[in-house]
């Protein structure tokens, strides 16, 4: 299994704490050794801290128990 970063983003908890979230897609192969069905995406913290999606906005910081909320993207000043 090998895991490729594809994304990262801010989050922020309740208490206004911002968290860098690394998005990760991980191939998963099959018995025969052959590539697998569709990659699995999971999402970890910059320390590694392990995060599940709850849904496209909010995280669950899964060690803490403590919910994140995505940053909106701010635009890039041309």
């Amino acid at each position: 299994m090998a895991a490729v970063l594809v994304g990262q983003f801010h989050a922020r908890d309740a208490e206004g704490r911002v968290y860098s979230v690394h998005e990760f897609q991980e191939s998963m192969p099959s018995a025969d050794g052959e590539a697998g069905s569709e990659p699995v995406t999971t999402y970890r913290l910059a320390i590694g801290d392990r995060v599940k999606k709850l849904d496209d906005n909010q995280f669950l910081l899964v060690q803490a128990d403590v919910t994140l909320v995505r940053e909106p993207e701010s635009p890039v000043n041309q």
